[in-house]
């Protein structure tokens, strides 16, 4: 059975919060009903969503932090572009310099380039994306434009230890999550359109399907709702030049991507989340042109509120969460 489809409906106007730092690329929800960001300097933010915004520093990663994860006992895990895949003990002195500790900078003798987004079992086993070898952050689209299909999805055991590589060949890994129930984890191929799932137990296990596919732009971070549902952030939507070079030989997405290193390209006017279910139907598609928030990397629902964080924004944004119909 086709999971179902809706038509899109209006995204709230947002209410921006501005933080002192630019890209907050992903946001999550601490125990105690804050917002955590990490932005490009390298600083791990917190604040309060509703009320007067206060924001402290509660850590320094020294790199570019990028998807977050809330732990059990308050510490965070933080997939940073530069330095791999971090766990940090918050401050909680008033210095803002937390405890970083590197979990993984290295995978098979070779750097962990680009690592992307992090979630966690109840056991503690983490599971984690990098979203290519050929390319770091900087250049992003160029991955997106070659298609390299180099991203990774990882798990680490709860005692450390080497990473294990559970899905290669991915068209840039990014958001991952899991399910309710464990039993499977979702992870978002940005250049493939699509949610790829791999089931971890029961008689699928070692499995790879699709949940959704043909997404009508870039899903980049994942989050999971209290219901089940999977939001996912859509970068951009898509756009007809990229689809047809998806399906160009290699040497003319290669040269095309050169010409267009050098410009500047900007993100069009669009902010678009969409919630999914667990059967890979659509419950939310919210759209907003105009909405004075670009690039969406991120959605996070919490409390009748949709938290977005922006590769490229200076601050986050809030919104109410619409009642489905």
């Amino acid at each position: 059975m086709t999971p179902q489809r809706i038509a899109p409906r209006p995204l709230p106007s947002p209410r921006l919060i501005p933080l002192g730092g630019r890209g907050p690329e992903d946001v999550v929800v601490d125990h105690e009903g804050r917002v955590v960001t990490g932005v490009e300097d390298g600083r791990v933010l917190r604040l309060h969503p509703h009320g007067p915004a206060r924001v402290e520093q509660i850590a320094r990663t020294g790199g570019r932090p990028l998807g977050l994860e809330v732990l059990p006992d308050g510490r965070l895990l933080v997939c940073d572009a530069e330095r791999g895949l971090l766990r940090i003990t918050p401050d909680s002195g008033g210095s803002g310099e937390g405890k970083v500790e590197v979990l993984v900078d290295s995978v098979a003798s070779a750097p962990l380039r680009f690592c992307s987004n992090a979630t966690a079992a109840a056991d503690g086993t983490v599971y984690f994306t990098a979203s290519s070898t050929r390319y770091g952050l900087q250049d992003w689209l160029g991955d997106l434009m070659e298609h390299t299909a180099t991203g990774r999805l990882f798990r680490l055991r709860p005692d450390g230890g080497t990473p294990e590589v559970l899905l290669d060949g991915l068209d840039f890994a990014n958001g991952v999550v899991l399910s309710e129930d464990e039993s499977c984890v979702v992870v978002a191929e940005t250049g493939a359109y699509r949610l790829t799932r791999l089931w971890l137990s029961g008689p699928r296990a070692g499995h790879r399907d699709t949940l959704i596919e043909d997404l009508p732009g870039f899903p980049d971070n994942l989050s999971r709702a209290a219901d089940g549902t999977i939001w996912v952030a859509l970068a951009g939507p898509r756009q007809a030049p990229l689809d047809w070079l998806r399906h160009a030989p290699v040497q003319v997405r290669r040269a095309v991507w050169r010409a267009v290193r050098p410009l500047r390209i900007r993100p069009l006017p669009v902010a678009r989340v969409m919630g999914i279910g667990p059967d890979g139907g659509v419950r939310h598609d919210l759209r907003r042109r105009r909405a004075g928030y670009r690039m969406v990397t991120s959605v996070y629902a919490h409390e009748g509120a949709l938290v977005l964080g922006s590769l490229l924004e200076d601050g986050i944004a809030v919104c109410e969460l619409p009642e489905l119909s």
